[in-house]
This record gives structure tokens, sequence and C-alpha cells, in this order.
């Protein structure tokens, strides 16, 4: 007997008619021979709610009540599905006891599902109140409910510290819930059902020439995740690569193949033959320029080590040295940690650098071209380059790995670029 995870994120429990497909699923699943744990985000709109109500009180509201507050959501959901597998489950065994021509009084069955908050089953985070880390998954209760047949409904994005407070993992923070327990369960296979029917060379919203890759690479889809691709969170794909997760992102609303996330050696021979397989967008994104700063390596690990303290991610980094005895430093970051990010500056500047210069740019986006074939092959940068210049999208900053490209270019030019960088590596040919 095989066990299966699947995630249901947003838009798929969005509706009580979504949560009722969502109960019919799932069930289905379990009668064709699988074990089934079903994690759940919040229905669709509503952390966006929570987090308003919560930055109008505190604009930086970071803090195990915020963690409280928004974790909310996915009980709800939780509850929801719960009560939807139950009662679907039910109508089951009526309609087959009416089949049979049994009583229908005598057709009250045991609970097929049951519900647990993240504390509950032991997803057990550090403390970092809106960005925690899982540390451990205490599996004993889930293999308990799996064995007597029970699908355990687990809300994701959540867990507990030390101290017993209610943390979160951030945005997406569900998918990283659900392969964290099908890596402790030892799943055979974690699903991670959504609005789309899988990964796209790029958010058909953006480009409608976007083709479905039937299979991509840990490593291009981490780096996909980190550019702005929403389809799945970084750090959930990470995961999948370090414990060998089979990852199967697909559609809620139809039974259509999606998209497998695997390891590069069984790409076949698409490793070689595809130099760039997605671009990604994010418009998410604030460039920080400080000037006038004193020359000195530990001026720079100062900066970044009091950013790091206030636990936000810094993206793609520029030195400039116009002097011996001066330099300038730019970084971007992203845009929910801008005002967490001037905070810190400013402290910097009024505690040890009184002459530093803080310059701020909200209106940039970074567009990012990705593939494991670019390994192996020359010229996608000049490429890229030529495309945007062709173009006359002005590039502010650049950042490479083996794997990708990425540009800060003006946030208005966002859309022109990914149709441009979409047509001219041909992905709308994408197998």
């Amino acid at each position: 007997m095989s066990l299966i995870v699947q995630k249901f994120g947003g838009t798929s429990v969005g509706t009580i008619e979504r949560i009722q497909s969502v109960a019919r699923w799932a069930l289905d699943t379990q009668a064709q021979g699988h074990q089934v744990v079903v994690v759940v985000s919040a229905m669709s709109g509503e952390t966006n709610r929570l987090v308003q109500l919560a930055t109008q009180i505190n604009p930086i509201p970071y803090s195990c009540e915020y963690d409280l507050l928004i974790a909310s959501g996915e009980q709800v959901s939780v509850g929801l599905v719960t009560l939807a597998i139950n009662t679907e489950a039910q109508r089951r065994m009526n309609n087959k006891l009416v089949g049979q021509g049994g009583n229908i009084k005598k057709a009250l069955v045991k609970a097929n599902a049951r519900g647990f908050l993240g504390h509950q089953i032991g997803i057990f985070t550090d403390s970092v109140f809106s960005k925690a880390r899982i540390q451990q998954i205490d599996t004993t209760l889930l293999r308990k409910e799996l064995a007597l047949g029970v699908i355990p409904v687990i809300a994701g994005f959540q867990g507990v510290d030390a101290n017993n407070n209610i943390t979160t993992l951030g945005r997406g923070g569900s998918d990283t819930s659900a392969v964290a327990i099908a890596a402790a369960l030892g799943a055979d296979e974690c699903e991670i059902y959504t609005d789309v029917e899988g990964v796209y060379t790029t958010d058909p919203r953006l480009c409608p020439e976007a083709k479905k890759i039937s299979k991509i690479s840990y490593e291009e889809m981490m780096e996909l995740a980190g550019l702005g691709a929403k389809v799945l969170q970084i750090r959930s794909v990470e995961l999948a690569a370090k414990y060998k997760i089979s990852l199967h992102v697909r559609s809620s609303f139809n039974a259509v193949h999606g998209t497998r996330v695997v390891a590069q050696q069984d790409l076949g021979g698409r490793m070689e033959q595809v130099l760039v397989s997605g671009v990604a967008a994010d418009v998410g994104q604030v460039q920080f320029t400080l000037q006038n700063l004193p020359a000195g390596s530990e001026v720079v690990a100062q900066i970044f080590q009091a950013l790091s303290r206030a636990s936000i991610v810094v993206d793609i980094i520029v030195q400039d040295t116009p002097s011996a005895q001066r330099f300038s430093l730019g970084f971007t970051i992203g845009k929910s940690d801008a005002l967490n990010a001037r905070l810190v500056l400013d402290k910097l500047k009024s505690e040890f650098y009184a002459e530093m210069k803080i310059f701020e740019n909200r209106d940039l986006a970074k567009v990012s071209v990705v593939g494991v074939g670019m390994q192996h092959h020359p010229g996608v940068a000049a490429k890229m380059f030529s495309l945007l210049a062709e173009s006359r999208i002005e590039i502010k900053m650049i950042s490479t790995s083996e794997i990708k490209i990425s540009c800060i270019i003006p946030e208005e030019k966002m859309k022109e670029a990914v149709r441009s960088l979409h047509q001219g590596f041909e992905l709308h040919r994408f197998e």
C-alpha cells in the first residue's frame, strides 16, 4: 500500500463546492488502495485579509501574536475539509447500502478523516515568526491514524516552537508543510494541487504562448520558485530534492497529468537539448543603494549581519569602489521586507555611519531565465542581454548562477521583457 500526501492550495479550497471536490478526490485516492494524508492552505484571499488587519494595527507586526492570527485561516480549511470528507464518506456508504437493499438508518460509518493543526501532530519549528523553519516532525500520531484507515487532514503553513508558540512558515508555506510531512512519513509521492495544470515555461497570464512542462529538475524548479514563479515555495523544492521526494504539480480541477519535479539525471536527453526551460518574473523588488560608506570589508559584514538578524533575505548585491576611502553598496530585497530593512539601515546610520546616504527604489522587477542546459552551452547571457536591448529595456543589476541569469529592470517593462525572452528563446516550442 503506497502513501500519498496531497496538498490543496487556497483556490482549491476557496469555496464549499471546491472543498467538496477535494473530499471526493481524497476518498477516490484512498479507494484505489492508497493511504492518504491531506494538507490544506487557507481559503483563497483569507491570509491576505488577516495580514491587512494586522498591518493596520502595526506596519511591522511580526511576532508570536501575528503568527497566531494568520495561522487561523488554515484551521478553518481543516475543519471544512474534514467535515466534507466524512460527509461524502457517509453519502457513499448510504448509496452502497441502498443499492444492496440495506437499511440507511444503520449506515453510520466511522469517520474517514480527522483534522489536525500543526502543533497537534508535532510540527516543531524555530521561533522566527512569519518565516519559521521546520526542525522536526513527530509522526507517531499520524502513523497511528493511517494504520486505522483514517485520512489525516493537516493545517499547512504552521507549526509550534519550543515555547509552545504557534509559528508560520512564510507565504506558500503549506507546500513546505506537505513536503516535510511526506519526507517524515517516507511517502511515495507528494501531489501539489493548484489552479493550474502544472509548471509552465512562464506565467500564462503574462505570456499566452506559455507551454506546460511535463518534467523539470529540482534545480530548475528551485531557481524558478526563488525568482518569482508562484507554483511552489522554494523551501518545499529544497526539501524534496534533499529527501528525494517525488513531486507532482497538478490541477485540482481536472485529472490531467501535471508536471513532475525530478532529479537532473531523470530528465533524459532534455538536459542537453534545451538551453532555457523557463522565464520567471517578480515585481516585488526593492533596491537599496548605500553611498559614502567608509572602506573596509568589516563594514559590509556589519550591514548584512544586521539585515540577517532582522530575518531579511538579500538577493542581488553590487559593490562599487570609487575611491580608496569610500565605496557604495547596492542590494535588492523583497517588497514585504522593505520597511523593516529601512529601519535597520536608519539605525546603522545613526549609530555608526552618519555620512552614509540611503537611496530606495521600489519601482523594479526581476526577470530571469532558467535552464540546466545553460551549464553546457555558452551565449545564453549574450542572447538575453541582446533581447532586452532590442526591446529598449534598461538593465539595472545582474545576477548569475550555473543555471540562471537574473536582471533587475523597471517594473513597467516587466511584461514586455517576459514576452521578449519567451519568444527569443523559443519556449513556445517547448515539448
